[in-house]
């Protein structure tokens, strides 16, 4: 026996609506995209200085957030620059006015700018609140000396609003 025409097209209809539903990828994929670019844009607006020297900064309140800048941290036991070792503390002599190690860094790290501002190149030092004041001025001293005169010191707290 045939069937008719309306019996066919309510069977097709019928096998049409009651099979298992796929999944659209197309929506799926946009939304992670949009999510994606949301968390680039985003994720760059927290300023973190690296103090991988576990160096117990002082606390203050700060007026504006930090700038990346080329940072000097002060340890217990070393000066370093951007992380690498530049001088031991223990060969600074208390008669030096600068620390040399530091100096040739600096100076080395200078050469690459073609031309130096007129206020100078900016640095940021990362010191404990334990640390020696007549090591910190050598070390600012120093700074100072090779053109490096927007010195920052780093400290911890929050970003004080207005």
């Amino acid at each position: 026996m045939r069937t008719s025409r309306k019996a066919k097209r309510i069977r097709r209809h019928y096998s049409r609506m009651h099979k298992s539903g796929g999944l659209n990828l197309v929506s799926l994929m946009d939304i992670f995209t949009l999510l994606v670019f949301f968390l680039m844009v985003n994720s760059s607006d927290v300023k973190v200085m690296q103090n991988t020297a576990k160096v117990p900064l002082p606390e203050s309140t700060v007026e504006q957030e930090a700038i990346e800048s080329l940072t000097v941290q002060v340890t217990s036991s070393a000066i370093l620059v951007q992380g690498t070792e530049v001088a031991r503390l223990e060969g600074i002599e208390s008669s030096d006015t600068y620390i040399s190690g530091l100096s040739d860094e600096l100076s080395l790290r200078r050469t690459r700018w073609s031309t130096l501002p007129e206020e100078g190149l900016e640095v940021t030092i990362l010191a404990g609140r334990e640390t020696d004041y007549r090591l910190l001025r050598k070390v600012m001293q120093t700074c100072v000396d090779e053109q490096y005169r927007r010195v920052k010191l780093a400290v911890e707290g929050a970003v004080r609003n207005g």
